[in-house]
């Protein structure tokens, strides 16, 4: 009977997984908070701290469909993007830096770079859709 009752659950649930992996596919606005940010300059030990520390705002808008992310004081416009099986990724220029965002498909889990001559800054996070 437990063995039953297991694959029951699974099943009631195997469509609420398909749900929220769709979350993170690209077709829905996000919403993103970096929490932990590393500062990296060549030559340097990377710095860690929170992200404010480096600029970052504490939540921005990721919208594929419009090919933006937007922050409260400025937006950028997604000049490349590649879905894979587990990821998406997304890439940009801003104020002489390039820029990658890498969202996991699956649990909504974020990692960007900005990088120009001198180094390279890290943000880690999450995303839910709006």
């Amino acid at each position: 009977m437990k063995g039953i009752t297991r694959i029951a659950c699974l099943m009631a649930c195997l469509p609420l997984g398909a749900a929220i992996a769709a979350d993170f596919d690209g077709s829905k606005v996000l919403i993103c908070a970096p929490v932990e940010a590393m500062d990296c300059a060549g030559g340097q030990a990377c710095g860690r701290g929170r992200p404010a520390d480096i600029g970052a705002p504490a939540f921005f808008r990721v919208d594929v469909e419009k090919k933006a992310i937007s922050g409260p004081k400025r937006a950028t416009q997604i000049q490349f993007m590649e879905k894979g099986a587990n990821q998406l990724l997304l890439q940009g220029t801003e104020l002489g830096y390039a820029w990658t965002f890498a969202l996991n498909s699956d649990d909504g889990t974020m990692a960007v770079t900005f990088v120009d001559r001198e180094g390279a800054a890290v943000l880690f996070g999450s995303c839910t859709p709006l």
